[in-house]
């Protein structure tokens, strides 16, 4: 059995999936902007044709709005608990790791509320490309992931994403802990390093083969 920290497998296999990550980076570097987004624009920034959107990770999960155009893969215009604010703009995110992994990947740092579901404390940091995790209220807050026994390729938002939930403290997931056996509770800190770490692989040039993620 791997050893690997789950949450680092999960952007790991991302970064395996080069085309997978040019799309996802790209999707997430334009919703930043805070506007629906073209699928036929998502292609051209990411550099793939469009039908390859359908084969990336968690395409089944994409959120489309009426029109047709993308409004969620991992950074989303519909609000969720995870409020994700960047460059003023008012955005959400589909679970509390993705708050620590998108900042790097859009090269902005970005402010972020999330309530405790068990004591609906409401936490709140601020995670800097360069700076990591700053001013993190409470100062006990962690952060939850789920095994990987759990993943489904097939609903990585409802199997990955949605037990992805910050708490106040260890005790307050100790509820959490009791539903997800196999998944783990980590201190805030340590999510990021596991999460940054993975991300620097991503945009590494001599791993990826060739230039990085394109930027949108």
């Amino acid at each position: 059995m791997s050893t690997k920290p789950f949450i680092t497998e999960i952007v790991d296999t991302l970064i395996d999936d080069g085309t997978g990550m040019n799309l996802m980076a790209a999707a997430i570097r334009l919703l930043a902007h805070g506007q629906p987004i073209t699928v036929d624009q998502l292609a051209r920034a990411a550099g793939v044709n469009a039908a390859d959107i359908a084969g990336a990770p968690a395409a089944d999960d994409i959120e489309y709005d009426g029109r047709g155009r993308i409004i969620g893969w991992g950074l989303t215009l519909n609000p969720t608990p995870h409020r994700y604010i960047v460059d003023d703009r008012l955005l959400y995110t589909w679970c509390a790791a993705d708050t620590l992994l998108f900042p790097a990947i859009i090269g902005r740092a970005a402010r972020i509320e999330s309530p405790c579901p068990t004591t609906e404390t409401t936490i709140r940091l601020t995670a800097e490309p360069a700076a990591g995790i700053v001013d993190l209220e409470p100062a006990s807050a962690v952060l939850s992931t789920p095994g990987r026994g759990e993943l489904d390729i097939s609903c990585v938002r409802q199997t990955c994403c949605n037990p992805g939930r910050y708490f106040a403290d260890m005790d307050a997931a100790s509820d959490w802990r009791h539903q997800h056996p196999t998944g783990a509770v980590l201190s805030v800190a340590d999510a990021y390093e596991q999460i940054s770490s993975a991300v620097r692989r991503a945009m590494d040039p001599s791993r990826r083969g060739g230039g990085p993620v394109p930027c949108a």
